[in-house]
């Protein structure tokens, strides 16, 4: 029998958002993801440490850019809502902050729309990264553009078969000088070329690029310190140890 949803629906099939979400320690997921994730895990337990990583930084990014006075959020790609949002992080700091989250994963829509229904400070759009006109324009009726925005791309352009620099592009044009563009990707250089098989049997819909094509999003920004580094790296809170499997992130911003 189907697993139980709010609203009805069969969720016997596998959905990557929550089996990320399981990696991670969230509820939002079911015995078909916890049995892929499972899989997942054996053919790649570097992501057992990793995507925590990942969700500590874009964490990290926020609240830093935050008390820095960046009161809007473009969350693109956002996933599922696991331990805290980013809305969450940055309203505990501002409680004026805004911010808008992006998925193209149906199974996200529902769960965003459910969880963002009594907050009038975000919203959500449906729709993929490579599509920035719709994405803008739905996002301008809750964020100002004329204001500084924060663009979060955590861990998705990996996954978006257009190289990182063209799909930023129109978000970089669209942004007001002192914002601010947040990226992590997965690296070629440095990781465990064993590793790197594995994930393309497991995600055969990543793209694993080398640095130079990641720095390249970066271009006409000024990258904040540290710079493009292992995402464990970026101002860590606490002492770090890295995974088989390179993860760069960086934040750059507009001036």
């Amino acid at each position: 029998m189907p697993e139980p949803r709010p609203g009805g629906g069969d969720f016997n099939t596998p959905s990557p958002a929550r089996v990320y979400d399981y990696v991670l320690g969230g509820s939002d997921h079911y015995a078909a993801d916890r049995q892929m994730a499972e899989g997942v895990l054996r053919d790649w337990p570097a992501l057992a440490t990793l995507a925590p990583s990942n969700r500590a930084w874009i964490l990290r990014v926020v609240r830093i850019l935050t008390e820095a006075g960046i009161d809007q959020f473009l969350d693109v790609g956002s996933g599922l809502p696991t331990a805290e949002a980013v809305h969450e992080v940055a309203q505990r700091i501002n409680p004026d902050s805004r911010v808008v989250y992006v998925d193209n994963d149906p199974i996200v829509e529902s769960h965003r729309r459910a969880l963002l229904a009594e907050n009038d400070l975000t919203a959500y759009v449906h729709a993929p990264a490579q599509n920035a006109n719709t994405v803008l324009r739905a996002a301008e009726q809750t964020l100002d553009p004329r204001q500084p925005v924060a663009v979060l791309m955590s861990a998705v352009l990996h996954y978006v078969p257009e190289p990182p620099a063209e799909v930023v592009a129109p978000y970089v044009r669209w942004l007001a000088p002192g914002s601010y563009l947040a990226i992590s990707h997965v690296a070629i250089e440095g990781s465990d070329p064993q590793m790197l098989s594995r994930i393309a049997r497991v995600f055969p819909q990543q793209t694993v690029r080398h640095r130079a094509e990641i720095e390249a999003a970066f271009a006409g920004l000024e990258l904040l310190e540290p710079g493009l580094v292992d995402v464990e790296r970026w101002r860590p809170d606490t002492e770090v140890s890295l995974t088989p499997q390179r993860l760069l992130a960086g934040v750059g911003k507009v001036t």
